[in-house]
């Protein structure tokens, strides 16, 4: 069983910058692909960033593309949203999701487990 948990959420001004944090334990943190989803407030939950399993392979939703980057780090059993340049429309309940796939991708389903989330907010 992995818990994960969120941090490094709040409140920016459009163009601003958050770093997400998403923490593992009770399990062997190199053995799960990770993904970031958001859930925007009146809309579908929906893929931002993955990582694979090796870190190799990182695909981006084409509306974070360039602005967000994911990264792990194993000895720390973390993963990392780095968000630049962020959007009123970037606003959303940001959640963290582990996969035991090698590369999960982008397909929620392919996760199996999620953390509790965190808030995001950006003005303009």
């Amino acid at each position: 069983q992995v818990q994960l948990v969120e941090s490094g959420g709040g409140s920016v001004q459009a163009g601003g910058s958050l770093r997400l944090s998403c923490t593992a334990s009770g399990a062997t943190f190199s053995n799960y692909g990770m993904g970031w989803f958001r859930h925007p407030p009146g809309k579908e939950r929906e893929f931002v960033a993955a990582i694979s399993r090796s870190g190799l392979s990182t695909p981006y939703a084409d509306s974070v593309k360039g602005r967000f980057t994911i990264s792990r780090d194993i000895p720390k059993n973390t993963v990392y949203l780095q968000m630049n340049s962020l959007k009123p429309e970037d606003t959303a309940v940001y959640y963290c999701a582990a996969s035991r796939t090698a590369v999960p991708g982008r397909t929620p389903s392919n996760y199996n487990y999620w953390g509790q989330g965190t808030q995001v907010t950006v003005s303009s």
